[in-house]
């Protein structure tokens, strides 16, 4: 089972007056649950444990040290009800949009002893925020219909809903979409939708039935496919076994950045440092401080090989990287250094500042735009 995040958080909630134990006047389940309302909901639905949900919440033991809390980070989670311990599963199906309630969930239906989790029961104050609905289980998921689309390769598709686009996306591209994928008996094995969160991702480095079949679509299209196992998962260990039926909604379409005319080397006009390094500047920054080699940055880049070969890009994936520079490469590390914030730079890595020909990695010489969104810290 999935447990909940568990983040490292600064800043401290006060625990509750009865964060020791429920008390009287507690709601209890047969399983061990106590909860008890602190605010109605505006709501009417319940969530089921199918579903997914946004979620508000703070988490202590029971001697009132807090843990975790999503008020803190100033994020609030979202997740599917069946992917997170067992009171959270129960304990929010009790609970409607807009409400607010706290929960004393027993070990048992917590983190069992796992080692790294807090320990014992745990006392948490959770609002529920959205709920996101489960798509249900399509009445053809078990084969594809005859009116089915099919190619040579063996992917079979129907048009759900018509796109609203014009542009077909390549292999090259990046896109973003929300989907839902089951097994042929009806299992649901993963949904963006039940996550409430789209993902992007360069279409050429998925699954070979992905990469064919958006290929069809365009924006704003939902199709379904029935994706036979040598064009998905292959039998891979851990993987969803045999064919896999996806209803995917195409969302936007991302053109990889083009290859830079300079390559295959830096040109005369670059600056140069006595590492070897070579850069030069695409867009002035509007910062004025410059990172150290502590600092953590937020970035956009594109990497590509000398020969043109992009390998990869954040842009594609739709999703800034953040990092600290003294965990990556020597030429970032170094190169990074010399950006303000908004600045954008091209760098020539010299292999010995990259990746030193490690096994798996970008050989040679690496060239990357980068543009600095921030720095963190």
């Amino acid at each position: 089972m999935l447990t909940l995040l568990l983040a490292l958080v600064q800043e401290t909630i006060p625990a509750p007056a009865d964060v020791a134990a429920p008390p009287k006047e507690a709601e209890r389940s047969k399983s061990g649950l106590a909860s008890k309302l602190l605010q109605a909901g505006t709501g009417k639905e319940r969530p089921t444990a199918d579903d997914g949900v946004k979620v508000h919440y703070t988490g202590w033991t029971t001697d009132g040290k807090m843990f975790d809390s999503s008020i803190v980070r100033g994020q609030p989670a979202t997740f599917a009800l069946n992917g997170v311990i067992a009171g959270w599963t129960e304990g929010l199906q009790l609970m409607v949009r807009g409400e607010k309630r706290r929960f004393w969930i027993p070990q048992e239906l917590a983190y069992k002893g796992q080692s790294g989790a807090p320990a014992g029961m745990l006392v948490f104050d959770v609002e529920l925020l959205e709920i996101f609905k489960a798509p249900p289980v399509p009445s053809d998921v078990a084969a594809a219909p005859k009116e089915a689309e099919r190619s040579k390769t063996g992917l079979a598709s129907r048009v759900l809903k018509a796109g609203t686009g014009k542009d077909h996306p390549t292999a090259e591209d990046g896109v973003k979409v929300h989907y839902t994928g089951w097994t042929t008996d009806g299992k649901r094995f993963d949904s963006s939708v039940v996550r409430g969160e789209p993902v992007a991702f360069p279409l050429g480095r998925v699954i070979p039935g992905w990469t064919e079949g958006v290929q069809l679509m365009v924006k704003g299209e939902q199709r379904r496919f029935w994706i036979p196992e040598e064009l998905a998962y292959k039998g891979r260990s851990g993987a969803p076994q045999g064919t896999l039926v996806f209803d995917v909604e195409l969302l936007d379409i991302v053109k990889p950045p083009p290859v830079p005319a300079d390559v295959a080397a830096a040109p005369k006009e670059a600056a140069k440092t006595a590492s070897g390094l070579a850069s030069k500047v695409l867009t002035a920054g509007t910062g004025k401080e410059h990172p150290t080699s502590k600092s953590t940055v937020e970035v956009h880049y594109t990497g590509w090989t000398s020969d043109g070969k992009m390998f990869d890009s954040s842009v594609l994936r739709g999703q800034t990287a953040t990092f600290a520079l003294d965990r990556v490469i020597a030429g970032w590390t170094e190169g990074v250094q010399l950006m303000v914030v908004a600045e954008k730079r091209r760098f020539w890595i010299p292999e010995e500042l990259a990746y030193k020909g490690a096994p798996n990695r970008p050989k040679g010489m690496l060239v990357f735009d980068v543009e600095l969104i921030r720095i963190v810290k």
